[in-house]
């Protein structure tokens, strides 16, 4: 299971990172493709620390982030990014991935031990994440980069897009979440009867 987890986290992340390279205008706000997959690796980050403990969480984030690096900047450079962009966008997703979702672990974690109710931990800890995610991710990224129109407007798409994430956290991966907590519940208390 833990192997499959580690293979969704790089999945998830690699797809995001070539997302966030493709800038788009949506409703008139400056945001990339990566806004609608991102929220799944919370989703993922959350089940699993639920189901399976803080540390075995950890040890799946230590596990995926170096090969979502590698795989990314070799895919981005691929798809016909400068090598510095491909660089930089690979390891900003490394730290930020790493610093976002190691305090998503700690925070959802504290949340959950705080309050019974399912929805609050993972609701706060994808506000908590995604932030702080974003802005390391797009600082590191593409403050002074080469790719002339993201160092322009990183900050403005940073913005709509952490906004963005957090919406479609609520709407569409809050209830799937509720909905795999229970299905995987349920499989659990089959299994120890």
């Amino acid at each position: 299971m833990k192997t499959y987890l580690v293979i969704i986290h790089i999945c998830i992340i690699v797809v995001s990172n070539i997302l966030v390279s493709i800038p788009i205008d949506f409703y008139g706000f400056k945001i990339t493709w990566a806004a609608f997959s991102f929220p799944l690796v919370i989703v993922t980050t959350d089940l699993t620390t639920r189901l399976l403990g803080k540390s075995v969480a950890q040890n799946i984030i230590g596990y995926s982030f170096p090969f979502a690096i590698l795989s990314s900047i070799i895919l981005l450079y691929l798809n016909d990014n400068p090598v510095s962009v491909s660089v930089r966008i690979g390891i900003a997703s490394g730290i930020a991935y790493a610093i976002g979702i190691l305090i998503d672990i700690n925070a959802f974690q504290f949340i959950r031990e705080k309050y019974s109710n399912w929805w609050i931990a993972p609701a706060l800890s994808t506000i908590i994440s995604n932030i702080i995610d974003s802005y390391t991710f797009f600082f590191s990224a593409f403050y002074n980069s080469e790719d002339l129109y993201m160092a322009k407007n990183w900050l403005e798409i940073c913005g709509t897009q952490t906004l963005i994430k957090i919406i479609i956290g609520f709407i569409f991966f809050l209830p799937i979440y509720g909905l795999l907590l229970n299905i995987f519940l349920n499989k659990i208390q089959s299994k120890k009867k």
